[in-house]
């Protein structure tokens, strides 16, 4: 079934509609929260909270082939909120960066360059190419405008291809993992 009927369902009030979405996203979910918190544990607090509020508020939803960008942007905001009160209530609450040594380059794969980026490019290459959210979507889900989530497409693709590019050139192969 495809995910704008199971969404028109869990807005009409079918918990199992939800259920089903929920489960058709699950690893997409976790993985924009575990780019976004990085712990296990937060990534966990995070997802459920979203479920909740999502659960609670889908019967709000006007458009249900907008439930995937919705949810997302529930998730993005509760991964942010949950940065918020881990670093006023512990210093060691922040995603460190990711630093990886320069023989370690040539290992690297899509998801692990993607991985390298900052977080607002990050975001916005995970919604669009790996989720497949259109721009406008995308502009929706991070509340920007289409020519700011374009902006950062291009300066991620930048690095990207940069950081590939070199793994290339010193592997003579490119590991894509699997996307």
């Amino acid at each position: 079934m495809n995910l704008s009927k199971l969404a028109s369902q869990a807005i009409a009030g079918d918990s199992d509609a939800f259920i089903s979405l929920v489960k058709e996203l699950e690893s997409s979910l976790y993985y924009m929260a575990k780019s976004i918190v990085g712990k296990e544990e937060d990534i966990a607090d995070a997802l459920q909270e979203t479920i909740l509020k999502a659960f609670k508020s889908v019967t709000s939803l006007r458009e249900p082939k907008f439930f995937k960008t919705w949810i997302f942007r529930i998730l993005i905001n509760e991964c942010h909120n949950l940065i918020a009160v881990r670093s006023r209530t512990d210093a060691y609450a922040e995603v460190p960066p990711v630093t990886a040594h320069p023989d370690e380059y040539g290992k690297v794969d899509l998801r692990e360059a993607v991985e390298r980026l900052e977080e607002p490019q990050r975001i916005a290459v995970i919604l669009h190419y790996f989720e497949d959210l259109p721009l406008r979507q995308v502009a929706e889900a991070l509340d920007i405008s289409e020519s700011a989530v374009k902006m950062r497409l291009m300066r991620a693709r930048e690095i990207l291809q940069r950081t590939l590019s070199a793994t290339t050139f010193r592997e003579g192969k490119m590991n894509y993992g699997s996307i």
